[in-house]
């Protein structure tokens, strides 16, 4: 071998030793600032996902409240149901009872025309 081409060989890999050297010493100079990026990443990651999981409670919670708030009226439904049911019941009841009360009072009119002698029954109809 020639001894320039070893010269030149001995010169490339000092060279590329040296660039490795400096490498190594920018990136363990670096790492700090790499480290604390990091850790304001991982921050902000961990900001954004408290906002998010409080905007997800706020939500379960109206959900809830809404849940609740459609069991109230279906309760105030079924209550108005019930409530209209006895109110109807009630009311055939005293149509029936008032019904009674009046086929009472017109057997007391034709008894009442029977007995009274000016009053013919024939023509009157009741």
């Amino acid at each position: 071998m020639d001894a320039g081409v070893v010269w030149t060989i001995v010169i490339i890999v000092v060279v590329l030793v040296i660039a490795a050297v400096v490498f190594f010493l920018v990136r363990q100079r670096n790492a700090p600032k790499r480290v604390e990026a990091g850790r304001r990443q991982a921050g902000d990651i961990r900001s954004k996902a408290q906002e998010t999981d409080l905007a997800a409670r706020e939500r379960e919670a109206e959900a809830l409240r809404v849940q609740a708030d459609a069991q109230r009226a279906k309760a105030e439904a079924q209550a108005a149901q019930v409530k209209a049911e006895r109110l109807a019941s009630e009311g055939r009841e005293r149509q029936s009872a008032a019904e009674e009360i009046r086929a009472k009072a017109e057997q007391q009119f034709r008894k009442a025309d029977e007995v009274d002698p000016d009053v013919d029954t024939n023509k009157q109809g009741r």
